[in-house]
């Protein structure tokens, strides 16, 4: 995994403050693989129930502004699922299968 523990503490931190208990946050894409290099943050975020849609994009802010003012600004995809409901996007299902989780709330 090609993440600093700072960078994994950000994303904890930012994650802790812009998502609600029992939320899940994995790392996925390329910067899983040790071999390769550069490449964006790519974040699945896995929330417990789902939300309206103006919720969602206002947590999703807080947090990637949270992770840029904690680590300036990368380049960050989130990702963001409900444990909950089934979703049939092809990325989520790549996460999940590829991902390793780099935070719990």
């Amino acid at each position: 995994m090609r993440l600093q523990p700072n960078e994994v503490n950000a994303i904890a931190q930012a994650a802790r403050e812009a998502f609600t208990p029992g939320t899940s946050v994995f790392l996925f894409g390329s910067r899983v693989d040790d071999s390769k290099r550069g490449g964006e943050i790519d974040l699945l975020v896995e929330i417990t129930e789902a939300m309206p849609p103006a919720e969602l994009v206002r947590r999703r802010t807080r947090f990637v502004s949270r992770i840029y003012r904690l680590l300036d600004e990368q380049r960050i995809d989130v990702v963001i699922a409900t444990q909950v409901q089934q979703d049939s996007r092809e990325v989520v299902a790549a996460a999940k299968r590829e991902g390793i989780q780099v935070a719990q709330v």
